[in-house]
């Protein structure tokens, strides 16, 4: 059966989700070498002067955190990376998701839901921390996917611009893959430069600051879940 392949998300972008609501089979890759200023750490909302990052400081196996020390070379694997407490982030997430959504129609619907990420409960590494939020947001969508962790890290041939075709390079890499209709998102879905994705259309739906912005498209699965609730799934 068809299978997707993820990189790991921060509350991440509608393009990802759409993907978890549309395949058969998910695989969330956590072999791969972490890379910043990526959704694996970071997700994007509409605020009242645009888009804004919210960004999760990571403290890698060389105990450098991303935010501490930008201009290190980063080269941990995804599952070694651990949350750091720089710069109180969770009190300045949850202050700045209450500034651009408090007015929206659904926020007070699913605030009890969220703010445990934020106030209540510790995680120790991103990768446990985003698997968390993944579940929470598939229940609040009301979406049940198929997903599973990878065992190995399986390597890529780029051929297509929408979807690269996965193509390990042994059996012992192939474990996780069960098909050969497999397309690897892992690089597409991005915030800088992202490949083309003819399977995903962002069509406008109703944002808070839409008319001092415009319609701002593949924001936050959140931004999706504040402005639109119950129906947004219908929008995956």
């Amino acid at each position: 059966m068809p299978t997707v392949l993820l990189s790991t998300t921060y509350f991440g972008p509608i393009q990802w989700y759409q993907k978890l609501c549309r395949y058969p089979r998910v695989l969330i890759e956590q072999h791969e070498t972490f890379q910043k200023q990526t959704y694996r750490n970071r997700c994007l909302i509409a605020t009242t002067q645009g888009v804004q990052p919210l960004t999760v400081p990571v403290v890698h196996s060389s105990s450098t955190s991303e935010e501490a020390k930008p201009s290190a070379k980063l080269a941990s694997c995804i599952m070694d990376c651990k949350l750091s407490d720089h710069g109180n982030w969770r009190h300045l997430h949850w202050q700045a998701l209450q500034s651009a959504y408090g007015d929206s129609p659904f926020f007070e619907y699913y605030e009890d839901d969220l703010r445990p990420f934020f106030a209540e409960r510790r995680w120790e590494r991103l990768l446990d921390f985003n698997e968390a939020i993944r579940q929470k947001m598939c229940e609040l969508l009301d979406i049940q996917p198929n997903v599973s962790l990878t065992t190995s890290y399986i390597p890529i041939r780029q051929e297509l611009p929408r979807a690269q075709h996965a193509e390990p390079s042994s059996r012992t890499e192939c474990k996780d893959l069960q098909s050969d209709e497999t397309y690897d998102f892992r690089e597409a879905i991005r915030p800088k430069h992202p490949l083309a994705d003819p399977d995903f259309v962002p069509h406008p739906y109703y944002q808070v600051f839409a008319q001092k912005h415009g319609f701002l498209p593949n924001l936050s699965i959140l931004d999706l879940l504040f402005n639109m609730g119950p129906e947004s799934i219908f929008y995956l």
